[in-house]
């Protein structure tokens, strides 16, 4: 049986961590691609400053590809024995790409609207995380020169994530539920 892989997209800030709990919460492994960038920045001795993981992310996909942090990860993946992973930060087709070659592949996209993003993002205080307006648009323009754009308008699945995060949640767990065939009528098949 070939693995699923659910990856997980969105902008900085939409909610992408929430649904990625509401997967732990199933017993899903979560895979951050960020991680891979701050192991990166570990191993070179670096800061993980926004500027810095930005400088290696790009280095990393001059050097080994666009796909080279999905190819890291994917390594991976590949070694752990479940049949259902989520991935956590996809930002380009390229590395959708790369996990197909691993298994069938399900995008959720996560959608909320800058000022929202902006406003988590300040109240969050992650290390590294923009403090300024300017700095967030710097990131928002990093993303989409990634290619997370593409990836959010071919996804499985949109969760607009506005509002009350309980109603977010809840429809995490649905899609996941969805996508794992929990609670579907298999005589319907």
């Amino acid at each position: 049986m070939a693995k699923k892989i659910i990856c997980i997209t969105g902008m900085p800030g939409s909610g992408k961590g929430v649904v990625a709990q509401v997967a732990k919460s199933k017993g899903i492994p979560v895979f951050v691609m960020g991680d891979v960038v701050r192991e990166e920045a570990t191993r070179r001795n670096l800061p993980h400053k926004p500027e810095v993981l930005n400088m290696i992310a790009r280095e990393l996909r001059e050097k080994e590809g666009l796909d080279a942090v999905a190819k890291r990860l994917a390594t991976k993946i590949e070694k752990i024995s479940e049949n259902v992973v989520v991935v956590d930060g996809v930002r380009s087709l390229h590395e959708v790409n790369v996990f197909k070659k691993y298994g069938d592949v399900v995008i959720i996209a996560v959608h909320a609207s800058p000022k929202t993003r902006f406003k988590r993002i300040l109240s969050r205080k992650r290390p590294g995380d923009p403090k300024t307006w300017e700095e967030f648009v710097e990131r928002d323009f990093t993303e989409l020169e990634f290619g997370v754009g593409n990836v959010i308008a071919l996804a499985d699945y949109m969760i607009v994530n506005e509002g009350d995060i309980n109603n977010t949640i809840s429809i995490a767990n649905k899609i996941l539920d969805e996508v794992l065939g929990i609670g579907q009528d298999k005589s319907r098949s």
